[in-house]
C-alpha cells in the first residue's frame, strides 16, 4: 500500500512538473501536437499507477522522452517559420468580406450551422457585419468585422483616457506580499496605517487588498470579520 502512494506520489509530481515546463496554455489553446503529448504523458502515468508489478523506471523515462520530444518540436517551430506551418498549420480563413467560403470549410468539415454558431457566441448574427472570420491553429476562433460594425473606441470619439496599468496586491489571505510592496516604494509601516485607517487591526483581517497606479488604496475583510 505504501508503495502504491509513493509511486502514485512521484508520478503525480512528474507530470505536474512536465506539464508547468510545457508553459502555461489552457486545454483550447493548446496547439494539436501540444495536446496529443499532453494526453500521451497521462496515459504514461497511469500505467505504472495501477500496475505496481511494472517498475516505475518504465513509466518515467517514457514520459521524460515524450516531454523531450515536445521541447524539441516547440524549439524547431520558434526557429523555422516553414516547420511551423507544418507543425501547427496555418489559420483558415472562413469568411472573407462577408461571404462564406465555402471550399475552406469543406476542407474543415466544418458545417454552416457550427459556423454560424461561433458568429452569434462572438456577437455577431449577420454574417455581412464581418469583414473576416478565421479559425486559428489551437481551434479558437477569431472574428475582424467591417469597420461601421466595430465598437466604438475613445479614439474614434476624439477622446483620452488616463492611463489604468494594474493594481498591485499587496495583500492576500492575510499575508503580505512584500515583493509588490517594493515595487510600489511603500513600507509596511504605511500599509498598516492605510489598513487601520479601513477600520481593520492589520493584513491578517484582510483577504486582499490592492493599491492601484493612482494610489488608491482598496481592501476587503476576511468572510469572518464580514459576519462579525
Amino acid at each position: 500500500m505504501i508503495i502504491t502512494i509513493v509511486r502514485t506520489m512521484i508520478l503525480f509530481l512528474l507530470v505536474v512538473l512536465v506539464v508547468r515546463l510545457m508553459g502555461k496554455r489552457q486545454v483550447g489553446e493548446l496547439q494539436p501536437y501540444e495536446l496529443a503529448v499532453t494526453v500521451m504523458i497521462s496515459n504514461l502515468a497511469a500505467v505504472p499507477m495501477e500496475d505496481t508489478g511494472i517498475p516505475l523506471f518504465y513509466g518515467v523515462i517514457p514520459i521524460l522522452l515524450v516531454f523531450s520530444f515536445q521541447v524539441g518540436l516547440s524549439v524547431l517551430s520558434l526557429k523555422s517559420i516553414k516547420a511551423r506551418e507544418i507543425i501547427c498549420g496555418r489559420p483558415s480563413v472562413v469568411v472573407e468580406n462577408g461571404k462564406i467560403i465555402q471550399s475552406e470549410l469543406s476542407r474543415l468539415n466544418l458545417n454552416l450551422n457550427d459556423l454560424l454558431e461561433q458568429l452569434r457566441i462572438n456577437g455577431y448574427g449577420n454574417i455581412e457585419d464581418v469583414e473576416f472570420a478565421l479559425f486559428e491553429t489551437n481551434g479558437q476562433f477569431s472574428i475582424v468585422p467591417k469597420t461601421g460594425k466595430r465598437p466604438v473606441t475613445l479614439e474614434d470619439l476624439g477622446l483620452t483616457a488616463p492611463y489604468e496599468g494594474l493594481a498591485y496586491t499587496l495583500v492576500i489571505d492575510g499575508k503580505i506580499n512584500r515583493r509588490n510592496l517594493v515595487k510600489t516604494g511603500r513600507t509596511e509601516k504605511w500599509l498598516n496605517t492605510e489598513i487601520q485607517k479601513a477600520g481593520f487591526s492589520g493584513p491578517r483581517d484582510l483577504i486582499i487588498a490592492t493599491l492601484n497606479p493612482v494610489g488608491d488604496f482598496y481592501c476587503q475583510p476576511k468572510k469572518e470579520l464580514n459576519k462579525r
